[in-house]
């Protein structure tokens, strides 16, 4: 049996594809088979297919666009691997990726499924580096989440607190993937972490601190469709949510910081405001945030009416960080 099956699901990136294949066939783990699920593409992807003379490579072609979760699950439906891995197109491995997850793998009982990795985005300009240094220092204030295991892990990946980012971190067994049903395919957003949570229901995640994936920075959907996938991924696990929330983790309010930030960015202040008044902000939220209302105003340049906006949401920012910290007192 091959060990690991690589899977790659795309649709019209014919050019950043080649990064992500080659980024799979230079594993240091030789012994594994890279899918490329072609999800209907009209551009030249059939051609840097075609392109690849190694028999390790295996196209699946959609006739039809599905999506990228009907991609992945084709995938694992056609993978021969002990293990699948997944890798968006638009994302690249380094070279050691598969090698330390399945080290970190080793030793362990059979209750442990599967493993992610950190990851790094290509932030570009100054902009960017700014955004990184900012969130770096500020991220050393907040408290150290649980990375590992099961149950803690299924709080802090609903609370947003941890993000697997399965769709190119994740390592898990082939069986338990097809057990769980693969990826939600009536989710829009959030099928990642909706996807790691079906997983730590059939055993325990085992975590490698190492950027392993560099991710390309790509563009969002619009406020409203986050918003509407957001609530549909919190009501199909309530019953879970109610839980943890009860034991301390504050999911819907770190879901309505999430949706605060895309209406900022949108250039929907108002809407964003009223988000953010029930969200949950710790210091490493405060660059996205301000970079997306940034993004907001670039948008829809309201030099008066944003500067009296932008103070309303420093004050909110303020206001519940003086709360948070009445409550640690």
């Amino acid at each position: 049996m091959t060990r690991v099956s690589v899977i790659i699901p795309t649709y019209n990136r014919a050019e950043t594809l080649p990064r992500a294949i080659d980024s799979a066939l230079e594993q240091t783990v030789e012994d594994l088979e890279v899918v490329v699920v072609d999800d209907g593409s009209t551009d030249d992807t059939s051609a840097v297919l075609a392109g690849y003379d190694d028999p390790r490579v295996r196209p699946v072609v959609h006739a039809t666009n599905q999506g990228a979760n009907a991609a992945r699950n084709t995938g694992i439906e056609h993978a021969n691997g002990e293990y699948v891995a997944f890798l968006d197109s638009d994302d690249t491995w380094l070279p050691a990726k598969l090698e330390r997850q399945l080290g970190a793998l080793e030793g362990r009982s059979s209750e442990w499924v599967g493993v992610y990795c950190d990851s790094r985005f290509e932030l570009s300009g100054t902009d960017g580096r700014l955004r990184t240094t900012a969130a770096s220092v500020l991220a050393t204030r907040d408290e150290t989440p649980t990375l590992e295991g099961d149950d803690e892990l299924i709080g802090e990946i609903l609370a947003d607190n941890v993000q697997p980012g399965a769709g190119s971190t994740l390592l898990v067994r082939t069986a338990v993937a097809d057990e769980v049903g693969g990826f939600s395919e009536a989710l829009d957003r959030f099928q990642d972490p909706e996807f790691c949570l079906k997983v730590l229901e059939q055993g325990k995640l085992a975590y490698v601190d190492e950027p392993l994936v560099v991710r390309e920075e790509t563009g969002h959907p619009p406020a409203s469709v986050v918003h509407a996938a957001s609530d549909q991924y919190l009501e199909m696990h309530e019953e879970t949510v109610d839980r943890y929330e009860d034991e301390g983790f504050d999911i819907r309010a770190s879901h309505d910081l999430i949706v605060a930030k895309r209406y900022f960015a949108d250039g929907k202040p108002l809407r964003g405001l009223w988000h953010l008044r029930t969200a949950s902000a710790s210091p490493r939220n405060y660059p996205g945030l301000c970079w997306a209302a940034g993004a907001g105003l670039r948008r829809n340049p309201l030099p008066v009416v944003t500067t009296m906006l932008g103070g309303l949401v420093l004050a909110a920012i303020a206001g519940r960080t003086l709360r948070s910290r009445r409550r640690l007192e």
